[in-house]
């Protein structure tokens, strides 16, 4: 991967999008040491948000921590799918909250990524750490600022994420929502405290970053009071 750091503020800001690995078809097979075809059969069952049939296998014995070959757990494929029912019934299950795909993606980076508010919140009253990073270096907050989730972005604040972390590059959440031109992220990150003059280290300000991108709108929702 080349070193976004001397690219052009919209282009390193795109990379972000790499990620979406985290929404891709989810390969049946798993690689947990109990029943291979009951887990496999976990796996499916979350894939296709069949409540039923995954309480029915957790049942017969299948393994909360079984695994795809991209090394996502039920609960990571459900938290990505924004299904709350799934989800409790893998934490119920055991499941561990911070379990990690072969990415690096957690339950709550996944749900971050697709916006789910209430899927943030009950990860984080599970426990779930709001800190990790994937291999893209990025944490839940950025992947929900990138992709504007407004609720998901809500969730981590009143979850104890501080508004003004600085990330790679000394990047917010600000300037990512900013410059991604998401204007009802922008407005939940302002209404929160995020302050507009921090700047990157490339000495840019969230406006300007908006600015750069083509963003109008989300520059002016930075600026407004």
């Amino acid at each position: 991967m080349r070193n976004i750091r001397r690219q052009a503020p919209i282009s390193w800001l795109a990379t972000f999008f790499i990620a979406a690995a985290i929404a891709s078809p989810e390969p049946a097979a798993a690689q947990a040491e109990t029943n291979p075809n009951l887990n496999a059969q976990l796996l499916v069952a979350a894939r296709q948000n069949d409540l039923l049939q995954l309480e029915r296998v957790l049942a017969s014995g299948a393994s909360p921590a079984s695994r795809n070959r991209l090394g996502k757990t039920a609960l990571v494929i459900a938290a990505e799918k924004g299904n709350l029912a799934i989800v409790e019934a893998m934490l119920k299950a055991g499941a561990d909250v911070d379990h990690a795909s072969l990415e690096g993606v957690t339950p709550l980076m996944a749900a971050s990524y697709t916006g789910s508010g209430p899927v943030v919140r009950r990860l984080l009253a599970a426990g779930a750490k709001t800190d990790p990073v994937d291999r893209m270096n990025k944490p839940a907050m950025v992947y929900a600022a990138g992709q504007g989730k407004a609720a998901a972005i809500e969730a981590l604040l009143d979850g104890g994420v501080a508004v003004d972390a600085a990330y790679e590059h000394r990047l917010t959440a600000l300037m990512w929502a900013a410059g991604q031109g998401h204007v009802d992220a922008v407005k939940v990150l302002m209404k929160h405290g995020a302050h507009a003059d921090l700047r990157d280290d490339r000495g840019l300000t969230a406006a300007e970053i908006a600015r750069q991108a083509g963003q109008a709108a989300a520059a002016v929702a930075v600026a407004a009071p």
